[in-house]
């Protein structure tokens, strides 16, 4: 890479959030998809702007948030994860969702409205193994491996 390219590359400190969802139990695609996409927009997008994150990418089961205080994006995920154990309670067990999250204080690359780098990749690989409904996977430079109650 170039030195005037390297110029060009915006880097800054971010708590990156990710959350993933999906169903407990396996069940029509079609279904599923639309009850996943309903509670990303009704619950948790509405709960990303009241705790200042900011979505920059966006699946049918996955949420990528960057916060500028790692502080911010933890009371976020702890209110996650009450709207899904909240959400759950009324919901037969075929239809109630697992979410993990996994939050990384973190380098990113900032660049054409996205965010890259290991910042963000630490956050994904946390998430993936993190127990659904339960602790929050976290890591950073002083956390190597700490959980919200």
């Amino acid at each position: 890479m170039s030195e005037e390219a390297r110029g060009r590359v915006r880097r800054r400190l971010a708590a990156i959030l990710v959350v993933g969802l999906s169903r407990l139990f396996p069940g029509d695609e079609k279904d599923r998809f639309a009850s996943l996409r309903a509670f990303l927009t009704d619950v948790i997008d509405p709960l990303i702007l009241e705790y200042r994150g900011n979505i920059f990418k966006h699946t049918a089961d996955l949420v990528l948030i960057e916060f500028d205080s790692v502080v911010e994006a933890a009371r976020c995920a702890a209110a996650l994860r009450e709207a899904v154990t909240e959400h759950n309670q009324s919901l037969p067990n075929e239809q109630r969702l697992a979410m993990r999250i996994g939050i990384n204080l973190g380098d990113v690359i900032a660049e054409g409205g996205d965010i890259f780098g290991d910042g963000v990749n630490i956050a994904a690989r946390i998430q993936g193994p993190a127990d659904p409904g339960g602790n929050i996977a976290f890591f950073g430079p002083s956390l190597i491996t700490h959980a919200v109650q």
